[in-house]
């Protein structure tokens, strides 16, 4: 009897192997499912590439099940990172940032060096790369791709009405500051895309020995401490200037190229304000870029790397003239505005201004900081002037 229930256990087991190993094959491969897409928005982003993500997940139904974004600052997004790795549970799959967290992300190691690495996935990316986004890509020795690129500034904003004669030299923009205390302000750089523009463009206009070392910025440091005599505190967003020289509290604000026509086109600023730039100006290229976190699965990161090479191609490229927010837009070469949406292009042909085309095809350029020497003069402004930070 014994023998018969040994029997009956070892033919049971017998079915129950046969079943799953046998007659079910199909079930020994886990079928994957959709991933839930969540994205770090660190520099305001996805205005320009939203529409692009969407159709990315419409063309590849069973890639992304939902896409959840999470905006963030360079100052809090490595702490997040650093947290789900440490956990080993990272529930970030992509990140999009500026110099300034991408530069904080390589500080604290929670991210991918993903060139040469993958460099298959991303075919004839540097040529493919008009020569200011290369210059950006070369500058993060392959921790982040640019996925758009501005000739940027650093250049100004003011209204017309209260400015009579626009400053066309440093010395000049004190004079304005000096007698116009309070009217002239610029956002904080480590908050700011203009704010930084500015801090890294003085030492080509002032004529510093090493604009690419802070710490030899004597006459840049020397006009910042001068300049601060008469600003009565730094906002700590570029929106806060830009809505308090709308409504009258200020009269000039740092901005670029990007800001200044996307305030124009969506009236956070009247379209009648104008631009200028200093004498001497060298145009200080600003650059986003995709970052891919340390920690994925390979399912995320196979998904997560399709979505990249999907937001180079040249359609999609194409989207990120929007609505001037990064003027141009693209990184690629051979994007022309004709290829944006109609939408796009209704909104900024009307708001394109020739000597702004001028400057950006005449005026010399240059890469932001490396990281390194990035985080130094953030870390050296804050030193000097973090205390008037309005947040």
């Amino acid at each position: 009897m014994k023998k018969f229930k040994i029997l009956n256990i070892v033919i049971v087991i017998a079915f129950v192997v046969t079943l799953f190993t046998g007659c079910g094959v199909k079930n020994t491969t886990k079928t994957k499912k959709p991933i839930t897409l969540n994205i770090i928005d660190i520099s305001g982003s996805m205005q320009l590439v939203g529409d692009a993500i969407d159709q990315f997940k419409a063309a590849n139904p069973g890639l992304i099940g939902d896409v959840v974004v999470k905006k963030s600052t360079a100052l809090e997004a490595p702490s997040l990172l650093k947290a789900q790795l440490l956990a080993e549970d990272m529930q970030t799959d992509l990140i999009f940032t500026g110099i300034d967290g991408l530069a904080s992300c390589i500080d604290r190691d929670v991210i991918e060096q993903l060139m040469p690495k993958y460099n298959n996935n991303f075919p004839n990316l540097e040529s493919n790369y008009q020569s200011g986004a290369k210059a950006a890509y070369d500058l993060v020795k392959g921790y982040g791709i640019p996925y758009v690129y501005s000739p940027s500034g650093p250049m100004f904003t003011y209204n017309p009405d209260a400015v009579s004669n626009v400053p066309k030299t440093p010395e000049e923009l004190i004079a304005y500051a000096k007698a116009n205390p309070g009217k002239f302000t610029y956002a904080r750089p480590a908050s700011s895309g203009p704010g930084r523009n500015f801090l890294q463009g003085l030492p080509y206009i002032l004529g510093d020995s090493n604009p690419k070392d802070p710490k030899t910025w004597d006459k840049t440091w020397a006009f910042l401490s001068e300049l601060n005599n008469y600003i009565d505190y730094y906002p700590s967003k570029t929106g806060t200037t830009f809505a308090e020289l709308k409504n009258g509290k200020r009269s000039i604000v740092s901005s670029q190229l990007g800001w200044d026509m996307n305030q124009r086109i969506t009236d956070g600023i009247p379209k009648s304000y104008q631009g200028f730039m200093l004498n001497n100006t060298t145009l200080v290229g600003d650059t986003q870029y995709m970052v891919l976190p340390k920690g994925l699965s390979d399912e995320q990161k196979e998904v997560t790397l399709k979505l990249m090479q999907w937001l180079m191609t040249p359609k999609m490229q194409a989207i990120t003239y929007d609505s001037g927010y990064f003027y141009p837009g693209p990184s690629i070469k051979d994007v022309p505005l004709s290829m944006a949406p109609q939408a796009s292009q209704d909104k900024i042909k009307p708001a394109i201004r020739e000597s702004y085309e001028d400057s950006i095809k005449t005026l010399p350029s240059t890469t932001q900081l490396d990281t390194t020497n990035f985080n130094e003069a953030l870390a050296m402004w804050d030193k000097l002037f973090g205390t008037k930070v309005k947040r």
